[in-house]
């Protein structure tokens, strides 16, 4: 399964590279994820439950950055295995560019899938494996901006979460 998207994010480009590389910011964004450690040199561990069609099953596995060029572009390459379920594998090359609105991220996603997995054919895998990049890209830019700004221009109600930019610039 291939696909490809982009999407503009309202943050620089090494804001939203810095973002790409920080395990709680990778953690936020992968859907599922119940943990990720680890750092772009080493790479990273993650375990990640998730239900396709049928199928539910929690992944073990390995997530490594490589192709690294600062605040432009990197590829994201993981691999898990989920017991009986079956594994999945694939990788994401992605490239920022600045905008005047902050950074236009360009991503390529190919995933393959085996086991118990790949029975349930191709059709209902491509929908997951879109949704899931959707839903990872998504939360990375709810992570980097925060929650879409209420209409009337309210500020966010007590314990609501501000993003990963304003916490790291100290405005959270």
């Amino acid at each position: 399964m291939e696909m490809s998207d982009s999407r503009e994010i309202g943050a620089t480009p090494d804001v939203v590279y810095a973002a790409l590389l920080d395990p709680e910011v990778l953690k936020a964004a992968v859907p599922g994820a119940q943990e990720v450690e680890g750092n772009p040199t080493d790479g990273y561990t993650a375990t990640v439950t998730q239900k396709v069609g049928p199928v539910k099953a929690t992944f073990k596995g390995s997530v490594t950055m490589s192709d690294m060029v600062e605040n432009e572009k990197l590829t994201i390459s993981g691999e898990g295995k989920g017991g009986a379920a079956g594994f999945a594998k694939g990788g994401a090359s992605v490239t920022l560019t600045p905008t005047e609105a902050g950074t236009m991220l360009a991503y390529d996603v190919e995933a393959k899938v085996g086991g118990k997995l790949a029975q349930l054919g191709s059709r209902l895998i491509d929908g997951f494996a879109k949704k899931m990049a959707d839903q990872f890209f998504d939360n990375l830019q709810v992570a980097i901006e925060g929650p879409a700004e209420p209409e009337d221009g309210a500020e966010p109600a007590a314990g609501e979460k501000k993003g990963w930019l304003g916490k790291l610039t100290g405005r959270a």
